[in-house]
């Protein structure tokens, strides 16, 4: 169901959950329950919130973080038809595509929940995770989360 234009944002949002275990860094990603495929909690922000706030709003929806999690702005942008979002020209003629800013949000601890919208979510590494996603804008945000906590992690070692 598309929401009324009134309460909904022009703009996608993607947030990759991750956690530190011994065995190095792991992703989570939900299997989509109209699609079966994998990706990071993905949905549109609503009127009047910035980007952040949609991507806190809808990781508690989708994942069950609610709270004061630690959020990573993500330089990877990507490009979506509007009309493979919400199913039609929603803001009109002349608005084609949204933009999707992506986060990562760490989740050590935390167990995840699963919305209506997903049948399952698993852990993966960086090279499983890159392998399961459908969408190119899942693997540049992976890509660009992954280098950013290794990197940060080599230099809080030295």
């Amino acid at each position: 169901m598309v929401e009324a234009v009134e309460d909904r944002a022009p703009f996608q949002v993607l947030v990759l959950p991750y956690r530190q275990t011994e065995g190095g860094l792991l992703y989570a990603l939900f299997r989509r329950l109209d699609g079966a495929y994998w990706q990071g909690v993905a949905g549109g922000g609503e009127a009047g919130e910035a980007p952040l706030q949609a991507a806190r709003r809808e990781t508690a929806e989708e994942a069950g973080l609610a709270g004061d999690f630690e959020f990573i702005e993500l330089d990877a942008r990507a490009s979506i038809p509007v009309v493979s979002v919400t199913g039609e020209f929603t803001w009109g003629p002349e608005v084609l595509v949204l933009p999707e800013y992506a986060f990562g949000v760490r989740a050590d601890a935390s167990e995840l929940a699963l919305s209506s919208e997903h049948t399952e979510y698993s852990w993966f590494s960086f090279n499983e995770a890159m392998s399961a996603v459908r969408w190119d804008s899942n693997r540049t945000a992976l890509w660009e989360l992954d280098h950013r906590l290794r990197r940060s992690s080599v230099a809080g070692e030295s």
